[in-house]
Protein backbone atom coordinates (compact mmCIF):
# COMPACT_ATOMS: atom_id res chain seq x y z
CA UNK A 1 0.00 0.00 0.00
CA UNK A 2 1.42 3.12 -1.74
CA UNK A 3 0.79 6.23 1.38
CA UNK A 4 2.90 8.21 2.54
CA UNK A 5 3.05 8.13 6.46
CA UNK A 6 4.76 11.60 7.06
CA UNK A 7 2.20 13.49 8.39
CA UNK A 8 2.94 17.39 9.21
CA UNK A 9 2.37 18.17 13.25
CA UNK A 10 -0.66 20.15 13.83
CA UNK A 11 0.91 23.33 13.72
CA UNK A 12 1.86 22.58 10.37
CA UNK A 13 -1.75 22.56 9.12
CA UNK A 14 -4.03 24.02 6.40
CA UNK A 15 -3.79 27.26 8.21
CA UNK A 16 -0.42 27.85 9.83
CA UNK A 17 2.78 29.81 8.24
CA UNK A 18 4.91 26.74 7.03
CA UNK A 19 5.55 25.05 3.68
CA UNK A 20 2.87 22.30 3.45
CA UNK A 21 4.41 18.84 3.58
CA UNK A 22 1.65 16.89 2.60
CA UNK A 23 1.29 15.50 -1.37
CA UNK A 24 -1.01 13.08 -2.31
CA UNK A 25 -1.50 11.11 0.62
CA UNK A 26 -4.75 11.45 3.55
CA UNK A 27 -5.01 14.43 5.01
CA UNK A 28 -5.56 12.99 8.95
CA UNK A 29 -8.69 14.68 10.39
CA UNK A 30 -7.09 16.22 13.27
CA UNK A 31 -5.08 18.56 10.75
CA UNK A 32 -8.38 19.93 8.95
CA UNK A 33 -10.06 22.41 9.68
CA UNK A 34 -12.20 26.07 8.32
CA UNK A 35 -15.32 25.96 6.84
CA UNK A 36 -16.63 25.63 3.24
CA UNK A 37 -17.64 29.63 2.70
CA UNK A 38 -13.45 29.90 2.86
CA UNK A 39 -13.95 27.90 -0.54
CA UNK A 40 -15.77 30.92 -2.17
CA UNK A 41 -12.73 33.16 -1.82
CA UNK A 42 -10.13 30.76 -3.21
CA UNK A 43 -11.72 30.40 -6.30
CA UNK A 44 -12.66 34.26 -6.66
CA UNK A 45 -9.13 34.74 -6.83
CA UNK A 46 -8.09 33.43 -9.84
CA UNK A 47 -11.31 33.61 -11.47
CA UNK A 48 -10.80 37.63 -11.91
CA UNK A 49 -8.86 37.66 -14.89
CA UNK A 50 -8.75 39.80 -17.82
CA UNK A 51 -9.33 37.11 -20.22
CA UNK A 52 -13.29 37.46 -19.16
CA UNK A 53 -13.23 40.81 -20.55
CA UNK A 54 -11.73 39.32 -23.64
CA UNK A 55 -13.70 36.10 -24.42
CA UNK A 56 -16.48 38.62 -23.20
CA UNK A 57 -15.84 40.62 -25.86
CA UNK A 58 -15.39 37.80 -28.59
CA UNK A 59 -18.96 36.53 -27.97
CA UNK A 60 -19.94 39.84 -29.89
CA UNK A 61 -17.80 39.91 -32.59
CA UNK A 62 -18.73 37.08 -33.59
CA UNK A 63 -22.10 38.26 -34.34
CA UNK A 64 -23.89 37.49 -31.13
CA UNK A 65 -26.28 40.85 -29.79
CA UNK A 66 -25.44 41.52 -26.20
CA UNK A 67 -28.84 40.23 -24.61
CA UNK A 68 -27.96 36.56 -26.50
CA UNK A 69 -24.21 37.05 -25.28
CA UNK A 70 -25.35 37.57 -21.89
CA UNK A 71 -27.41 34.42 -21.94
CA UNK A 72 -24.68 32.25 -23.67
CA UNK A 73 -22.77 33.39 -20.38
CA UNK A 74 -25.21 32.02 -17.92
CA UNK A 75 -25.46 28.59 -19.79
CA UNK A 76 -21.68 28.95 -19.94
CA UNK A 77 -20.97 29.97 -16.53
CA UNK A 78 -23.89 27.52 -14.97
CA UNK A 79 -21.37 24.54 -15.61
CA UNK A 80 -19.46 25.62 -12.78
CA UNK A 81 -21.75 23.54 -11.10
CA UNK A 82 -19.65 20.23 -12.22
CA UNK A 83 -16.82 22.34 -10.35
CA UNK A 84 -18.53 22.24 -7.06
CA UNK A 85 -19.79 18.52 -7.45
CA UNK A 86 -16.68 17.60 -7.60
CA UNK A 87 -15.19 19.24 -4.86
CA UNK A 88 -17.01 17.19 -2.33
CA UNK A 89 -15.06 14.37 -2.72
CA UNK A 90 -12.45 16.05 -0.95
CA UNK A 91 -13.49 16.58 2.66
CA UNK A 92 -14.93 12.85 3.30
CA UNK A 93 -11.71 11.36 1.42
CA UNK A 94 -8.74 14.28 2.63
CA UNK A 95 -7.02 12.96 -0.77
CA UNK A 96 -6.61 15.16 -3.56
CA UNK A 97 -9.17 14.63 -7.19
CA UNK A 98 -5.83 13.03 -8.62
CA UNK A 99 -6.34 10.39 -6.02
CA UNK A 100 -9.97 10.00 -5.99
CA UNK A 101 -9.92 9.41 -9.98
CA UNK A 102 -9.20 5.71 -8.92
CA UNK A 103 -11.81 5.41 -8.54
CA UNK A 104 -13.61 6.24 -11.90
CA UNK A 105 -10.36 4.47 -13.95
CA UNK A 106 -8.43 1.82 -11.98
CA UNK A 107 -5.27 2.64 -9.99
CA UNK A 108 -3.41 2.20 -14.15
CA UNK A 109 -5.85 3.53 -16.20
CA UNK A 110 -5.76 7.17 -13.67
CA UNK A 111 -2.12 7.59 -14.55
CA UNK A 112 -2.74 7.67 -17.90
CA UNK A 113 -5.72 9.86 -17.56
CA UNK A 114 -3.94 12.19 -14.89
CA UNK A 115 -0.29 12.10 -17.11
CA UNK A 116 -2.51 13.76 -20.01
CA UNK A 117 -5.17 15.51 -18.17
CA UNK A 118 -4.01 16.24 -14.90
CA UNK A 119 -0.30 16.91 -16.09
CA UNK A 120 0.18 17.78 -19.69
CA UNK A 121 -2.75 19.72 -20.15
CA UNK A 122 -2.17 21.58 -16.99
CA UNK A 123 1.36 23.02 -17.85
CA UNK A 124 0.54 23.77 -20.81
CA UNK A 125 -2.06 25.95 -19.89
CA UNK A 126 0.67 27.44 -17.55
CA UNK A 127 2.66 28.30 -20.08
CA UNK A 128 -0.04 30.31 -21.85
CA UNK A 129 -1.18 32.43 -18.97
CA UNK A 130 2.47 33.07 -18.32
CA UNK A 131 3.09 34.06 -22.13
CA UNK A 132 -0.11 36.46 -21.00
CA UNK A 133 1.72 37.67 -17.81
CA UNK A 134 4.86 38.28 -19.27
CA UNK A 135 3.49 40.18 -22.18
CA UNK A 136 1.62 42.77 -20.15
CA UNK A 137 4.17 42.70 -17.68
CA UNK A 138 6.74 43.84 -20.82
CA UNK A 139 4.32 46.92 -21.47
CA UNK A 140 4.04 47.86 -17.82
CA UNK A 141 7.87 47.52 -17.41
CA UNK A 142 7.92 49.87 -21.15
CA UNK A 143 5.16 52.10 -19.35
CA UNK A 144 7.71 52.42 -15.77
CA UNK A 145 10.54 53.26 -18.09
CA UNK A 146 12.44 49.69 -17.45
CA UNK A 147 12.29 49.43 -21.27
CA UNK A 148 11.69 46.14 -22.83
CA UNK A 149 15.03 44.86 -23.44
CA UNK A 150 15.55 41.11 -23.62
CA UNK A 151 17.10 41.20 -19.93
CA UNK A 152 14.36 42.70 -18.88
CA UNK A 153 12.00 40.12 -20.38
CA UNK A 154 13.74 37.52 -19.04
CA UNK A 155 13.58 39.20 -15.69
CA UNK A 156 9.83 39.70 -16.16
CA UNK A 157 9.22 35.82 -17.06
CA UNK A 158 11.78 34.49 -13.99
CA UNK A 159 9.84 37.32 -12.14
CA UNK A 160 6.08 36.01 -12.65
CA UNK A 161 6.75 32.06 -12.47
CA UNK A 162 9.23 32.46 -9.42
CA UNK A 163 6.03 33.84 -7.88
CA UNK A 164 3.69 31.81 -8.81
CA UNK A 165 5.74 29.13 -8.08
CA UNK A 166 6.70 29.92 -4.06
CA UNK A 167 2.88 30.61 -3.47
CA UNK A 168 2.31 26.71 -5.21
CA UNK A 169 5.63 25.44 -3.33
CA UNK A 170 4.30 26.51 -0.11
CA UNK A 171 0.93 25.44 -0.48
CA UNK A 172 -2.73 24.86 1.15
CA UNK A 173 -1.52 27.77 4.19
CA UNK A 174 -0.45 30.09 1.87
CA UNK A 175 -2.85 29.55 -0.83
CA UNK A 176 -6.20 29.89 1.96
CA UNK A 177 -3.90 32.98 3.55
CA UNK A 178 -3.61 35.15 1.00
CA UNK A 179 -6.26 34.46 -1.29
CA UNK A 180 -8.99 35.99 0.40
CA UNK A 181 -7.29 39.46 0.36
CA UNK A 182 -6.17 38.92 -3.46
CA UNK A 183 -10.02 38.23 -3.97
CA UNK A 184 -10.91 41.33 -2.26
CA UNK A 185 -7.99 43.74 -4.03
CA UNK A 186 -8.46 42.07 -7.66
CA UNK A 187 -12.61 42.41 -7.27
CA UNK A 188 -11.86 46.01 -6.33
CA UNK A 189 -9.65 47.18 -9.08
CA UNK A 190 -11.59 45.32 -12.04
CA UNK A 191 -15.17 46.73 -10.35
CA UNK A 192 -13.35 50.24 -10.87
CA UNK A 193 -12.48 49.30 -14.30
CA UNK A 194 -15.67 48.30 -15.12
CA UNK A 195 -17.66 51.13 -14.03
CA UNK A 196 -15.81 53.05 -16.51
CA UNK A 197 -16.29 50.85 -19.07
CA UNK A 198 -20.00 50.47 -18.74
CA UNK A 199 -20.43 54.06 -18.40
CA UNK A 200 -19.47 54.15 -22.06
CA UNK A 201 -21.40 50.92 -22.90
CA UNK A 202 -23.49 51.51 -26.38
CA UNK A 203 -26.38 49.77 -24.53
CA UNK A 204 -28.33 50.49 -27.82
CA UNK A 205 -25.73 48.38 -29.87
CA UNK A 206 -27.11 46.06 -31.99
CA UNK A 207 -24.98 43.51 -34.78
CA UNK A 208 -24.15 44.81 -38.11
CA UNK A 209 -25.88 41.48 -39.27
CA UNK A 210 -28.71 40.12 -36.62
CA UNK A 211 -28.08 36.52 -36.77
CA UNK A 212 -31.19 34.22 -37.27
CA UNK A 213 -32.33 30.57 -37.52
CA UNK A 214 -29.76 27.89 -38.13
CA UNK A 215 -26.89 30.01 -37.95
CA UNK A 216 -27.77 31.81 -34.71
CA UNK A 217 -27.78 28.44 -32.79
CA UNK A 218 -24.32 27.37 -34.17
CA UNK A 219 -23.19 30.99 -33.24
CA UNK A 220 -24.72 30.71 -29.69
CA UNK A 221 -23.83 27.50 -28.64
CA UNK A 222 -20.17 28.64 -29.97
CA UNK A 223 -20.22 30.86 -27.37
CA UNK A 224 -21.27 28.31 -24.95
CA UNK A 225 -18.99 26.15 -25.40
CA UNK A 226 -15.90 28.64 -24.90
CA UNK A 227 -17.72 30.06 -21.99
CA UNK A 228 -17.89 26.34 -20.35
CA UNK A 229 -14.76 25.24 -21.35
CA UNK A 230 -13.14 26.72 -17.99
CA UNK A 231 -15.16 25.56 -15.15
CA UNK A 232 -15.07 22.27 -16.88
CA UNK A 233 -11.08 22.18 -16.72
CA UNK A 234 -11.02 22.61 -12.97
CA UNK A 235 -11.77 19.04 -12.06
CA UNK A 236 -9.34 19.83 -9.05
CA UNK A 237 -11.55 21.47 -7.57
CA UNK A 238 -11.45 18.59 -4.68
CA UNK A 239 -7.77 19.32 -4.10
CA UNK A 240 -8.37 22.50 -2.11
CA UNK A 241 -11.83 21.28 -0.05
CA UNK A 242 -9.82 18.14 0.91
CA UNK A 243 -8.25 19.82 4.77
CA UNK A 244 -11.70 20.61 5.96
CA UNK A 245 -13.15 18.30 8.66
CA UNK A 246 -14.56 15.20 7.23
CA UNK A 247 -18.10 16.07 8.20
CA UNK A 248 -18.20 19.29 6.62
CA UNK A 249 -21.87 19.87 4.72
CA UNK A 250 -20.99 18.29 1.19
CA UNK A 251 -23.57 20.53 -0.07
CA UNK A 252 -21.99 24.03 1.31
CA UNK A 253 -18.82 22.73 -0.32
CA UNK A 254 -20.69 22.42 -3.63
CA UNK A 255 -22.08 25.27 -3.66
CA UNK A 256 -19.63 27.74 -2.25
CA UNK A 257 -17.35 26.46 -4.83
CA UNK A 258 -19.55 26.25 -7.61
CA UNK A 259 -20.24 30.24 -6.59
CA UNK A 260 -16.57 31.29 -6.07
CA UNK A 261 -16.45 30.30 -10.33
CA UNK A 262 -20.05 31.79 -11.50
CA UNK A 263 -20.31 35.11 -9.88
CA UNK A 264 -17.02 36.65 -10.89
CA UNK A 265 -17.53 34.68 -14.17
CA UNK A 266 -21.02 36.17 -15.40
CA UNK A 267 -19.84 39.71 -14.25
CA UNK A 268 -17.08 40.23 -15.65
CA UNK A 269 -17.90 38.55 -18.86
CA UNK A 270 -21.01 40.89 -18.69
CA UNK A 271 -18.71 43.79 -18.82
CA UNK A 272 -16.52 42.13 -21.40
CA UNK A 273 -19.79 42.25 -23.80
CA UNK A 274 -20.93 45.94 -22.87
CA UNK A 275 -17.21 47.00 -23.41
CA UNK A 276 -17.17 45.52 -26.93
CA UNK A 277 -19.80 47.81 -27.87
CA UNK A 278 -17.47 50.40 -28.04
CA UNK A 279 -13.82 49.18 -27.69
CA UNK A 280 -11.39 46.47 -28.60
CA UNK A 281 -10.26 44.73 -24.97
CA UNK A 282 -7.77 42.48 -26.87
CA UNK A 283 -4.85 45.03 -25.91
CA UNK A 284 -5.54 46.62 -22.16
CA UNK A 285 -3.96 49.35 -22.93
CA UNK A 286 -5.16 50.49 -26.49
CA UNK A 287 -7.98 49.18 -25.26
CA UNK A 288 -8.58 51.32 -22.15
CA UNK A 289 -7.20 54.58 -23.21
CA UNK A 290 -9.36 57.85 -23.26
CA UNK A 291 -11.61 55.38 -21.44
CA UNK A 292 -10.10 54.76 -18.33
CA UNK A 293 -7.29 57.60 -16.12
CA UNK A 294 -3.67 56.66 -17.24
CA UNK A 295 -2.35 55.89 -13.35
CA UNK A 296 -5.43 53.34 -13.14
CA UNK A 297 -4.73 51.76 -16.20
CA UNK A 298 -0.96 51.19 -14.48
CA UNK A 299 -3.02 49.54 -11.57
CA UNK A 300 -5.30 47.53 -13.68
CA UNK A 301 -2.15 46.11 -15.88
CA UNK A 302 -0.66 45.17 -12.29
CA UNK A 303 -3.94 43.22 -11.49
CA UNK A 304 -4.09 41.58 -14.47
CA UNK A 305 -0.69 40.18 -13.94
CA UNK A 306 -1.56 39.28 -10.12
CA UNK A 307 -4.99 37.84 -11.43
CA UNK A 308 -2.87 35.10 -13.86
CA UNK A 309 -0.60 34.30 -11.00
CA UNK A 310 -3.19 33.37 -8.48
CA UNK A 311 -4.87 31.51 -11.62
CA UNK A 312 -1.56 29.50 -12.32
CA UNK A 313 -0.74 28.96 -8.77
CA UNK A 314 -3.37 26.84 -8.26
CA UNK A 315 -2.83 24.81 -11.77
CA UNK A 316 1.02 24.84 -10.56
CA UNK A 317 -0.69 22.98 -7.31
CA UNK A 318 -2.71 20.58 -8.88
CA UNK A 319 -0.20 19.48 -11.56
CA UNK A 320 2.47 18.78 -8.66
CA UNK A 321 0.03 16.34 -7.06
CA UNK A 322 -0.78 15.27 -10.38
CA UNK A 323 2.98 13.89 -11.19
CA UNK A 324 2.99 12.40 -7.81
CA UNK A 325 -0.47 10.47 -9.09
CA UNK A 326 1.29 9.11 -12.01
CA UNK A 327 3.64 7.53 -9.75
CA UNK A 328 6.79 9.54 -9.69
CA UNK A 329 8.93 9.24 -7.29
CA UNK A 330 8.56 12.78 -5.94
CA UNK A 331 7.52 15.04 -3.29
CA UNK A 332 5.25 17.39 -3.69
CA UNK A 333 7.15 20.26 -3.55
CA UNK A 334 9.69 18.38 -6.15
CA UNK A 335 7.03 17.53 -7.86
CA UNK A 336 6.11 21.47 -8.09
CA UNK A 337 9.17 22.66 -8.78
CA UNK A 338 9.73 20.42 -12.31
CA UNK A 339 6.26 21.48 -13.38
CA UNK A 340 7.40 25.18 -13.48
CA UNK A 341 10.76 24.44 -14.61
CA UNK A 342 8.98 22.63 -18.06
CA UNK A 343 6.23 25.59 -17.76
CA UNK A 344 9.06 28.17 -17.15
CA UNK A 345 10.85 26.70 -20.39
CA UNK A 346 7.89 26.11 -22.77
CA UNK A 347 7.18 29.84 -22.01
CA UNK A 348 10.67 31.44 -22.71
CA UNK A 349 10.78 29.07 -25.98
CA UNK A 350 7.60 30.44 -27.23
CA UNK A 351 8.55 34.17 -26.60
CA UNK A 352 12.31 33.98 -28.41
CA UNK A 353 12.39 31.19 -30.52
CA UNK A 354 9.52 29.59 -31.72
CA UNK A 355 5.59 30.38 -31.30
CA UNK A 356 4.70 26.67 -30.92
CA UNK A 357 2.36 27.67 -28.02
CA UNK A 358 -0.12 28.62 -31.26
CA UNK A 359 0.06 25.69 -31.86
CA UNK A 360 -0.77 24.20 -28.13
CA UNK A 361 -3.31 27.14 -27.81
CA UNK A 362 -5.69 25.86 -31.02
CA UNK A 363 -5.19 21.72 -30.04
CA UNK A 364 -6.28 22.82 -25.95
CA UNK A 365 -9.22 24.33 -27.19
CA UNK A 366 -10.17 20.39 -28.59
CA UNK A 367 -9.55 19.29 -25.77
CA UNK A 368 -12.91 20.81 -24.32
CA UNK A 369 -14.37 17.14 -26.04
CA UNK A 370 -11.64 15.48 -23.63
CA UNK A 371 -12.41 17.55 -20.64
CA UNK A 372 -16.49 17.46 -20.75
CA UNK A 373 -15.88 13.49 -20.60
CA UNK A 374 -13.92 13.43 -17.45
CA UNK A 375 -16.31 15.80 -15.48
CA UNK A 376 -19.27 14.08 -17.14
CA UNK A 377 -17.72 11.03 -15.55
CA UNK A 378 -16.26 12.23 -12.06
CA UNK A 379 -19.76 13.75 -11.00
CA UNK A 380 -21.55 10.10 -12.25
CA UNK A 381 -19.73 8.93 -9.90
CA UNK A 382 -19.91 11.21 -7.03
CA UNK A 383 -24.00 10.60 -7.41
CA UNK A 384 -24.07 7.09 -7.89
CA UNK A 385 -21.54 6.24 -5.25
CA UNK A 386 -23.59 9.00 -2.78
CA UNK A 387 -19.95 10.78 -2.09
CA UNK A 388 -18.77 7.69 -0.19
CA UNK A 389 -14.87 7.44 -1.02
CA UNK A 390 -12.27 6.07 1.24
CA UNK A 391 -9.02 7.75 1.20
CA UNK A 392 -7.22 5.11 2.77
CA UNK A 393 -8.51 2.39 0.21
CA UNK A 394 -8.02 4.87 -2.45
CA UNK A 395 -4.19 5.64 -1.67
CA UNK A 396 -3.74 1.24 -2.17
CA UNK A 397 -2.19 1.26 -5.23
CA UNK A 398 -1.27 -2.01 -5.20
CA UNK A 399 -2.75 -5.56 -6.89
CA UNK A 400 -5.08 -5.86 -3.92
CA UNK A 401 -6.22 -2.66 -3.95
CA UNK A 402 -10.43 -2.26 -3.76
CA UNK A 403 -9.85 -0.01 -7.27
CA UNK A 404 -7.68 -2.09 -8.76
CA UNK A 405 -10.14 -3.45 -11.01
CA UNK A 406 -9.07 -5.61 -14.59
CA UNK A 407 -5.71 -5.78 -14.42
CA UNK A 408 -5.29 -1.97 -12.93
CA UNK A 409 -8.36 -0.56 -15.47
CA UNK A 410 -12.29 0.37 -14.53
CA UNK A 411 -12.69 -0.94 -18.05
CA UNK A 412 -16.48 1.25 -17.22
CA UNK A 413 -14.60 4.41 -17.03
CA UNK A 414 -12.04 3.77 -19.54
CA UNK A 415 -14.21 2.86 -22.37
CA UNK A 416 -17.33 5.80 -21.25
CA UNK A 417 -14.17 8.43 -21.42
CA UNK A 418 -12.45 7.05 -24.73
CA UNK A 419 -16.02 6.72 -26.48
CA UNK A 420 -17.50 10.10 -25.38
CA UNK A 421 -14.00 11.61 -26.24
CA UNK A 422 -14.02 10.34 -30.13
CA UNK A 423 -18.01 11.13 -29.97
CA UNK A 424 -17.64 15.17 -28.93
CA UNK A 425 -14.43 15.41 -31.26
CA UNK A 426 -16.77 14.25 -34.69
CA UNK A 427 -18.82 17.07 -32.99
CA UNK A 428 -16.42 19.69 -32.19
CA UNK A 429 -16.12 22.68 -34.77
CA UNK A 430 -13.31 24.72 -34.09
CA UNK A 431 -10.87 27.31 -36.14
CA UNK A 432 -8.30 24.52 -35.94
CA UNK A 433 -10.56 21.10 -36.39
CA UNK A 434 -14.24 20.71 -37.84
CA UNK A 435 -15.26 17.10 -37.17
CA UNK A 436 -17.85 15.16 -39.40
CA UNK A 437 -20.65 15.57 -37.85
CA UNK A 438 -20.14 19.42 -37.27
CA UNK A 439 -19.90 19.84 -40.48
CA UNK A 440 -22.77 18.07 -41.87
CA UNK A 441 -24.64 20.25 -39.48
CA UNK A 442 -23.20 23.74 -41.06
CA UNK A 443 -20.70 23.87 -38.46
CA UNK A 444 -23.06 23.63 -34.88
CA UNK A 445 -20.94 22.25 -32.21
CA UNK A 446 -22.43 19.96 -30.31
CA UNK A 447 -19.04 18.57 -28.47
CA UNK A 448 -19.92 19.69 -24.72
CA UNK A 449 -23.77 17.94 -24.84
CA UNK A 450 -22.90 14.71 -26.90
CA UNK A 451 -19.69 14.22 -25.19
CA UNK A 452 -21.01 15.06 -21.32
CA UNK A 453 -24.49 13.29 -21.61
CA UNK A 454 -22.91 10.18 -23.48
CA UNK A 455 -19.86 9.73 -20.84
CA UNK A 456 -22.28 9.48 -18.19
CA UNK A 457 -24.71 7.30 -19.88
CA UNK A 458 -22.02 5.27 -20.90
CA UNK A 459 -20.48 4.99 -17.21
CA UNK A 460 -23.90 4.16 -15.63
CA UNK A 461 -24.33 1.21 -18.70
CA UNK A 462 -21.25 -0.33 -18.46
CA UNK A 463 -20.71 -0.04 -14.61
CA UNK A 464 -23.58 -2.12 -14.18
CA UNK A 465 -22.65 -4.46 -16.95
CA UNK A 466 -19.07 -5.09 -15.60
CA UNK A 467 -18.90 -4.69 -11.61
CA UNK A 468 -22.73 -4.20 -10.66
CA UNK A 469 -25.40 -1.69 -9.69
CA UNK A 470 -22.56 0.74 -8.55
CA UNK A 471 -18.68 0.72 -9.20
CA UNK A 472 -16.59 -1.45 -6.38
Amino acid sequence: MAIDQTHAPLDEGPLSGHVETHGIDVIPDAERRGTARSLFALWVAPNVNYLSFVVGGVLVLIGLSPAQAIAAVVVGCLFSVATGIVAVTGPVSGTPSQVATRAMYGVRGNRVAIAVNGWFVSVCYIALNWLTASVIGFALADRVGLGSSTPVQVVVVLVIASATTAISIYGQGLIMRLYGPLSAGLTVVFLVVSGFLVAEADLSYAPPVALHGTDLWITWLAGVTLIAATPLSYTISSDFARYLPRDTNPVAVATWTALGNLVPGVVLLTVGILAATVTDLSDPEAGLSGIVPGWLVTVFLVAIIVGILANNALTTYSSGLALQAVGLPFSRVTSVALTAVVGVAMTLYALFVFDFLDTVSSSLVLLVSLVGPIMAIYVTDILMRRNAYDGVELSDDTPGSRYWYTGGVNLAGAIACLTSFAAALMCASTEAYTGPVAKALDGLDLSIPVGMIGASVLYVGLTRLFYGRTPR
